[in-house]
């Protein structure tokens, strides 16, 4: 563990990945116009939303740096996920709102961008590589799970408001459909959708690869489910409105357990 990095390592054939509920921007990240707009876009409360994982023997790795000063699930080329729709890049120039976070002519530069590579993008995914690579070497299949949330309404990203549960598995290619099929089975009487507007990020479809065992789905949550999206921003953490949505991630992350027990 470093002051920005937990990995807490578990024995069973799971991964929790979070690598956007941080909000530490230190202070060598220079030019941005306001630190609270730089952590809006931040998935809050996702490590305590899921801080039970670790009770299932799942192996959590989470960042608490911001996505604003590097985003972790993004491709470090610097390709879109999206191609043709608004989004965000590995140094985020602009909010989800799109929003300036940097000053004119203060955006991150190439050397800075390398920078900020080598200080935490590159350490997180070689955490993540050598986690999955301990669990494959126990299981004959793992699962990857990736711990994401947001606004229920961003009319820049998508129409309308979100499902409250979506999940990703880049259109199949990152996981076996029968996980995707029983992980929406489980989130049969919430409002949900496979693969729609959130097919999977960068950790999703560059690790997912079912054929050798590694099963990769990404659960973007709907704020909504587990905090107050109307109050002051960011919401607070209310242990007794988030318990029912646990409860239900509870369900689904065993869903993943069950999963990966049964692959041989």
């Amino acid at each position: 563990m470093t002051d920005w990095l937990s990995i807490a390592a578990g024995h069973a054939p799971l991964i929790v990945s979070i690598p956007h509920a941080g909000t530490i921007i230190p202070g060598e990240v220079s030019g941005l116009i306001s630190l609270d707009l730089a952590r809006r876009d931040a998935d809050h409360h996702v490590d305590q939303l899921y801080g039970f994982a670790a009770d299932l023997g799942a192996t959590v790795i989470r960042s608490r740096i911001s996505r604003t000063v590097i985003d972790l699930n993004r491709d470090p080329s610097g390709q879109s996920l999206y191609p043709g729709r608004a989004t965000t890049g590995l140094c985020p120039e602009t909010s989800f709102d799109g929003e300036p976070l940097y000053g004119a002519g203060t955006e991150p530069n190439a050397a800075e961008i390398d920078r900020r590579r080598s200080a935490w993008f590159d350490p997180y995914h070689a955490a993540l590589s050598e986690q999955i690579g301990r669990l494959r070497a126990l299981h004959p299949a793992i699962v990857l799970y990736e711990a994401h949330s947001i606004r229920s309404h961003v009319p820049r990203l998508f129409e309308g408001e979100l499902p409250q549960f979506n999940i990703g598995s880049f259109d199949g290619a990152s996981c076996d459909a029968a996980l995707t099929d029983a992980i929406a089975a489980d989130c049969a009487d919430g409002t949900h959708v496979v693969n729609g507007r959130f097919k999977g990020g960068w950790i999703t479809r560059h690790y997912g690869d079912p054929a050798h065992g590694i099963h990769a789905v990404q659960m973007e949550l709907a704020i909504r489910g587990y905090a107050d999206e109307d109050g002051p921003w960011p919401p607070h953490w209310d242990a007794v409105r988030a318990a029912p949505m646990q409860a239900r991630l509870r369900t689904i992350l065993a869903t993943c357990l069950d999963f990966a027990k049964d692959q041989r």
